[in-house]
Formats: structure tokens, sequence, C-alpha cells
């Protein structure tokens, strides 16, 4: 079981101050003992220009490679293919390219970058711009050896009817989502998971998921044949590194539940017959 943080879940930290990526990845291997990074942009700096800068990029890169962490994914903000105004939309067009630039320098094994569209159903014309955009994308994240797909985040991308009809029209091997689990906008969160959890790359798994359902949701994700991360996600902003930690021990909880049973009731002690233990209690 491969576990991720997503780095958002320290936002809190980081407008504190007292986080940065460098931080993350010592937390995420030697706190948390993890192999796995799980970077969020806002982690690499405060402007555009320095989250991408290239050397400080490939530090971070050297700084993943000598505590053995591998980027299961990155996830790209401010660069989602749709916005109204047609020169965002070109401006977002180019700045989303350098992401997938520095997800290639991190070694991502998936990207995350958002559709734009913010009602329940995105028109014609955003559909056809977003698929061709996430056509484009993919054949650039299968060049460099990754895949890419938008998040069940926020707008149309919260429905499985638009993320299910979106991946027919994208139709790559290198696209598909980032699945953030639980979602009530469906029948039920349960059946959200189920419609989705098939063309999943990546996941998000809440506090509300570990907390009251998760080993519904692990189980759908193996029958589904899901291979990808686990990621923690964490969203108070509030006493950040001790609830990642709760939540990452729940989740290894429910991945031992999964494999080996829950845990059943008192058996008694081997070294006791029953009169004697009675005794002991």
């Amino acid at each position: 079981m491969n576990i991720s943080i997503a780095s958002f879940s320290f936002h809190g930290a980081l407008a504190a101050g007292t986080i940065d990526v460098f931080g993350y990845l010592e937390a995420c291997r030697y706190r948390y003992h993890l192999n796995s990074a799980d970077i969020w942009n806002g982690l690499l700096g405060a402007d555009v220009e320095l989250q991408l800068d290239v050397d400080r990029l490939k530090k971070v890169r050297q700084a993943m490679d000598e505590r053995d962490l591998v980027c299961v994914n990155y996830h790209a903000d401010g660069c989602h293919p749709w916005e109204d105004d047609a020169e965002t939309r070109q401006k977002h067009h180019a700045l989303a390219y350098r992401h997938l630039k520095a997800a290639e320098i991190l070694g991502a094994q998936t990207v995350r970058i958002d559709t734009g569209g913010r009602e329940r159903h995105w028109s014609s014309e955003q559909f056809d711009f977003i698929a061709q955009a996430f056509r484009d994308f993919a054949v650039a994240a299968g060049n460099a050896g990754f895949k890419i797909g938008p998040e069940t985040h926020w707008g149309a991308t919260n429905y499985p009817d638009n993320m299910l009809k979106l991946h027919a029209a994208v139709d790559s091997p290198y696209y598909g989502i980032l699945l953030h689990m639980g979602k009530d906008t469906w029948s039920s969160p349960d059946d959200y998971d189920r419609a989705l959890a098939p063309i999943a790359i990546h996941t998000h798994i809440d506090q509300n998921t570990c907390t009251n359902r998760l080993d519904s949701a692990l189980s759908i994700l193996m029958e589904a044949g899901y291979r990808g991360a686990l990621g923690i996600e964490h969203h108070t902003g509030k006493n950040e590194f001790a609830e990642v930690e709760a939540q990452i021990g729940l989740l290894r909880r429910a991945g031992s539940h999964a494999r080996m049973g829950r845990a059943e009731g008192y058996r008694g002690n081997p070294l006791l017959d029953p009169v004697n233990e009675l005794s002991h209690n």
C-alpha cells in the first residue's frame, strides 16, 4: 500500500511560514516513514516564477532522490484550460506546459491540472475546448512518461457523468482523473467512488472519508483494480502534522483490514485457563 500526503495538507503551516517544500520532504520520509511525495505547486513558492524556476526544481528533485522519495503526483493550480476570457485561456495554456516541464523534472508519475468551468455542466464550447486541451496535454504527458488529468475538485468536475464523458472524449492511455473520494454530489459517496474508481490514476482521501467510510472506500478501489497511490489530504489548516498522522494511521489500519479482516473481540489469554483468567479480571 503506497501512501502519500498531498502537500496542500500543510497549507496552514505554509501560510504561517513554518514549512517549505524541503521540510515537507523531510517529514514525508522521516516523520511519516513514506516513500512518496505528492507535491502541490503552492508549496514550491509564493509566485509562479519561483515555483517554476528550473534550478530550484532540480534541487527539489535532488532532495527527493536523497530521501528515496518518488513523486506520485504533481498538482498544479492556476493553469486550468477554460476561462471565459480568451486572453486568460492563452496565458493558462502556456503556463500549463511550464507546469508539465516542472512535473518532468520532478519525475512525477501523475499530474493534476483542473479543467475550469464552475457550473454543474460545461457548455458545448467549454467541453470541446477542455477535451482538446487534455488531448494535447496527454500527448505531452506520454512523451514525458507520466499520466495527466483533472481532479474531481470544483464545478462540473464534481459530477461523475461529466468526468466519464470527458474521459471518453480524451481517449488516451495517458489520461485519467485524480479521484477526490467520497463526494456527496451523486446518489451516495460509495456510488460516487464506484462510478469513478475505474478511471482514477491518483486519489485524495480527506478526513471525512478516513473517519467515516474508509473500509468501503478502499474496497471500491480494490474492486476497480486501482494501482496508484493512496493520497491523504487534510483541509482544516490547523494542527496539520498531528491530523495528517492520524489520517495515515487510519489508512494503514484500513489497509490491514482489507488484507486480513477486522480485529474481533477479546479471545482470552492463551496462557491462562478460563477460570484463572476470570480471577485476573
